[in-house]
């Protein structure tokens, strides 16, 4: 049987420049999600894999054995329905045992898993699951409902399964045997939407691999996971690759332990309390969510806590949000940086003293990260340009579905880019500027948002903020700032410049808002991250 020390890709001995000179990545010939993260511990069967809060309050545990025998199930349930290698099979599914049970099972069959978020709307299904031909669907009753009224146009759409219906007493039904195929790394396992910020969602089609080319992260984030005890949880959904690749699928390979809940509405205080009674070790929490939870006042004396590291990404995390977490939790939130199509590549890690306020961190043991500029050149520090991984990766997803020029958009010679612009500096941490369309050309100056945004959550009156580029005669654009305010103010042109002259004197003339608009609510993807593009119009 496999023992959790043995698992782990990363040596600890030496520190960082050492574990980067050492590393080597593991190339199996032949290599399956399923088998590694479910199957190897089939001499384990009482080992726990999955904790699961129902919405209702009660509690449910599933061994490894349960998830074995499910996943066996659900792969014979989904080839007697007609599914075949290679077939897309969607998985409009919260947070509950059914949704890692049927990734293992379309992993095992050879079937390409594609996670929906239940967030979104009518369109947005139609469109990918139109878009990928999806054969089949799992759902929830609440699926079943949001899908009615487009039934009839997914044409490619055979079978409906609801979990909340007959899914359970089909999968009872289904044998318990069953091998999984023999895939390779690059053969195609999942296929995750891009969040749609800058244009219409693509499909990043990944290869098996892509388990392999998180594991380093994962270790490296949660500074030598797993460790005893070690118990992981998100807030994000399983249908995001940071849900399901950062958190759930690392989690079952090393055999730890992972916590299931679906919150209908995230509540910042029963996250801590959630995370108090399963004992929480080891989480990722998206910056939105953070904020969300900064606004909790004693949350380390109110709940008991046990958490050992928190990871971050999706959005930049600031050093206000930095500062709170070593205050408030007695612990440094580690941001990582990555994207749908090449996740984890970028991570701060205290334990190794990886960490400066304001960058995201140093590339990962495995992974080549620089920033270069449109010619493929590398940039030296200090230089904004493009932040580009260089293929081979194994973390790299394989193409975009039925989309070969934006495929082939994607790279510069070899150097996937990430359309995000940053710079690099002595020390070589990568310091985040923003997204090329979020760039804000100023009066000659190029500014991103993300610094701006930091500050402007540091005011007391801040919840949320959002910076853009309006268009000016004269400056070209000036920054404009959306603003969510705390509880306990009201907005007002006293308040508006109040809060610019925060900005103004805590970073400089030409980053602070010359323009504050007060919102209820900033738009954001189902993954927590600011559609600019949707405030650049209504700027």
């Amino acid at each position: 049987m496999p023992r959790q020390d043995d698992l782990r890709l990363l040596d600890w001995e030496g520190g960082y420049d050492a574990m980067r000179q050492r590393f080597a990545w593991p190339a199996p010939e032949r290599f399956n999600i399923a088998t590694a993260v479910c199957d190897k511990w089939a001499d384990e069967p009482d080992r726990l894999a999955l904790i699961h809060k129902t919405p209702k309050g009660e509690v449910e545990r599933i061994t490894f054995g349960e998830l074995i025998e499910q996943s066996n199930r659900a792969a014979s349930l989904f080839r007697d329905a007609g599914i075949e290698r290679g077939d897309r099979v969607g998985l409009l599914l919260p947070q509950r045992p059914e949704t890692a049970i049927c990734h293992l099972g379309l992993y095992k069959l050879g079937a390409v898993a594609v996670p929906l978020a239940m967030l979104f709307g009518v369109e947005a299904l139609e469109y990918r699951l139109n878009n990928c031909g999806a054969r089949a669907l799992v759902t929830t009753d609440a699926g079943m409902a949001r899908i009615a009224p487009i039934r009839d146009r997914l044409a490619g759409l055979a079978t409906v399964f609801d979990v909340d219906g007959d899914f359970h007493r089909q999968l009872a039904a289904a044998s318990p045997d069953f091998t999984a195929v023999d895939t390779g790394p690059d053969d195609p396992a999942l296929m995750v939407y891009t969040s749609g910020t800058t244009g219409p969602p693509k499909g990043a089609l990944h290869g098996h691999r892509v388990l392999i080319g998180h594991l380093p992260c994962t270790e490296f984030v949660h500074e030598g996971f797993p460790l005893p005890d070690d118990l992981m949880w998100t807030p994000a959904d399983w249908a995001w690759a940071g849900g399901l690749l950062n958190i759930l699928l690392p989690g079952l390979y090393y055999g730890v332990p992972v916590l299931a809940h679906r919150f209908e509405k995230f509540d910042a205080d029963a996250a801590f309390a959630l995370m108090a009674e399963f004992g929480v070790r080891n989480t990722f929490i998206p910056p939105t969510a953070l904020k969300m939870m900064r606004a909790v006042p004693e949350p380390a004396r109110r709940h008991d806590l046990r958490l050992r590291t928190i990871g971050s990404g999706g959005e930049s995390l600031g050093r206000e949000l930095v500062d709170w977490g070593r205050e408030a939790l007695g612990l440094t939130i580690n941001e990582f940086y990555g994207q749908t199509e090449c996740n984890l590549v970028l991570s701060s890690c205290s334990k190794l003293g990886i960490t400066r306020p304001g960058a995201i961190g140093r590339p990962v043991p495995g992974h080549e990260v620089a920033v270069i500029d449109g010619d493929g050149r590398t940039l030296g520090p200090g230089e904004l340009g493009i932040v580009a991984v260089k293929r081979p990766d194994p973390v790299m997803f394989l193409t975009y579905w039925d989309n070969p020029r934006a495929t082939a958009d994607k790279y510069i010679g070899d150097w996937l880019v990430t359309g995000d612009q940053g710079m690099v500096d002595d020390d070589g941490y990568v310091h985040f500027v923003g997204r090329d369309d979020d760039v804000i050309t100023s009066a000659g100056y190029r500014i991103g948002p993300g610094e701006i945004e930091d500050c402007l959550i540091g005011h007391p009156a801040v919840a949320m903020a959002a910076a853009v580029g309006k268009p000016d005669p004269e400056r070209t654009e000036i920054v404009k700032a959306f603003i969510v305010l705390n509880d306990g103010y009201q907005p007002s042109a006293a308040l508006a410049a109040e809060i610019q002259a925060w900005v103004r004197e805590r970073l400089s003339a030409h980053e602070y808002p010359r323009e504050i608009a007060f919102e209820d609510a900033l738009p954001l993807t189902t993954t927590g991250k600011v559609i600019r593009r949707l405030l650049r119009e209504k700027a």
